[in-house]
């Protein structure tokens, strides 16, 4: 993100939290284990985006895989600042009133992308409801300053729900990212607990209305697993998404940021993701990431090529 960080700001990160009790924490097992990070690139990749006065989500949102994607030069860049509007009970991002959009993010996140060498970058944000339009104009002008500067670099986007932003959805898709992608997060029936702000059904509906109005726009969707949901709920899930035309559907373990979000219910085995991935290729989807450390921007670089792909692939057998 382009907007300084105040590290004065003593205030609590998630203060809507700050009276919830303390759950208990289940111990991690050994496949759910990563590195720490602190290889040379790693750091190298940390000045480039404390330089440009980035926020990422990396960082933010606490994910395992940093080390191993930063090492990389592999960062996902969080714009619109680092405070959400949402209080999402699995979410590490801070919650409260956000600041003022800073009009040379744009240009910091494409400088940072060319400075990175990034043949394919991940742009998401916080919910931004303070809005009119949700930042859907931020999002667009970030991809066309990318476009600008590194007109090779394939651009995926992680966008909020822009619930009740009416025209928000097609200002971001005139703009036209590579890869469109919104997360479902969790089954429906966990949505009140879980992403109480949200609405399952607009977003499966955000989803569909992206095919609309660009069919050939890659459309990318992932949850989280070991909230309490049935399986069952994740096929139909999955089932829903279809009806959409997502085309990449992204399923990984839940792991709670702290003791005040919601508790991981259980760790689910590789063997389960194993499987929810070979039943959703069957039901269509074109690529499939299921594993207990997938996160929407993991490998991106990476799918996005397999996804191109598949879906030539598919074509000629059309």
């Amino acid at each position: 993100m382009v907007t300084l960080i105040d590290k004065t700001d003593t205030r609590p990160r998630h203060p809507e939290k700050a009276n919830r009790p303390e759950h208990e924490v289940l111990r991690k097992p050994d496949w759910i284990r990563v590195k720490a990070p602190g290889s040379p690139i790693y750091r190298e990749t940390q000045e480039i985006v404390r330089s440009n006065n980035l926020v990422t989500v990396c960082e933010e949102a606490g994910c395992p895989n940093i080390g191993e994607c930063w090492s990389k030069k592999h960062a996902t860049m969080m714009i619109m600042g680092e405070i959400c509007t949402r209080a999402c009970a699995f979410c590490n991002v801070r919650t409260g009133l956000p600041t003022p959009l800073d009009p040379n993010e744009p240009e910091n996140v494409a400088n940072a992308v060319e400075k990175l060498g990034l043949a394919h970058v991940v742009i998401t944000s916080v919910d931004r409801d303070d809005l009119p339009d949700g930042g859907a104009e931020h999002f667009a002008r970030v991809i066309r300053a990318i476009r600008a500067r590194t007109p090779k670099t394939t651009i995926e986007i992680l966008t909020p729900d822009f619930l009740r932003k009416e025209g928000a959805l097609e200002v971001v898709v005139a703009a036209k990212p590579d890869v469109f992608n919104h997360n479902l997060e969790t089954v429906p029936s966990k949505y009140l607990k879980v992403r109480p702000g949200a609405r399952y059904f607009h977003s499966i509906r955000l989803l569909q209305r992206v095919k609309e109005l660009d069919p050939t726009m890659f459309t990318k969707s992932g949850i989280m697993v070991g909230l309490g949901e049935e399986r069952n709920e994740v096929l139909q899930l999955m089932d829903d998404l279809r009806s959409a035309d997502v085309d990449f559907l992204t399923i990984g373990q839940y792991l709670a940021p702290t003791r005040k979000h919601h508790p991981v219910m259980r760790f689910v085995t590789p063997d389960e993701f194993k499987s929810y991935a070979t039943v959703a290729m069957t039901k269509g989807f074109l690529l499939v990431s299921s594993s207990p450390l997938t996160r929407s921007s993991h490998h991106a670089g990476e799918d996005f090529e397999r996804l191109r792909s598949a879906r030539l692939t598919k074509l000629a057998h059309a």
